[in-house]
């Protein structure tokens, strides 16, 4: 089922953001604010802070849990700092996200990318920071075709608990 419908109810949305390459990770998180404004004009967006992407998952979680909000969007950037294992972090925190969004029933989203070789160089700082525009502008539009879905399903299933 696709639907292009826009989401019409003001949306509260919580995005958390990791602190490491920030100058990377800023640029999806400006950009989701910009095109939010755009494509869900009646939502508040409240950003969050974190030291890097292994906390994600746990505010994620507190902050589905609260009720205020209608979706947590998660940022971050993870690379191979040639001392420990990326993958084993990514996966840890792509999974935590998965569980903190099935254990509350609120969408959690995640910009959290992990590319297979980064240096900080000139020419793939300004690739990824490119990339993460792109990227922000992406979390938008899923949160909106999920919020939209989301409130599709509210009257279906309230009709089947009531029958």
């Amino acid at each position: 089922m696709t639907n292009s419908s826009p989401y019409t109810s003001p949306a509260r949305i919580a995005v958390i953001r990791a602190r490491w390459h920030s100058d990377i990770v800023d640029r999806a998180h400006d950009s989701f604010v910009s095109e939010a404004a755009t494509q869900l004009p009646q939502a508040q967006v409240d950003t969050f802070d974190v030291p890097g992407a292994f906390e994600m998952p746990l505010l994620a979680k507190k902050l589905a849990e609260t009720g205020r909000y209608d979706a947590v969007v998660a940022i971050a950037f993870v690379v191979d700092g040639g001392i420990y294992r990326h993958d084993f972090v990514a996966g840890a925190v792509i999974d935590g996200l998965m569980q903190a969004q099935m254990t509350t029933g609120i969408p959690v989203f995640s910009v959290s990318l992990t590319p297979h070789n980064y240096q900080p160089a000139d020419v793939l700082t300004a690739f990824f920071a490119d990339h993460f525009v792109k990227k922000g502008a992406e979390a938008v539009e899923a949160v909106r075709q999920v919020l939209t879905l989301t409130a599709q399903l509210a009257p279906a299933q309230a009709t089947r608990k009531s029958a």
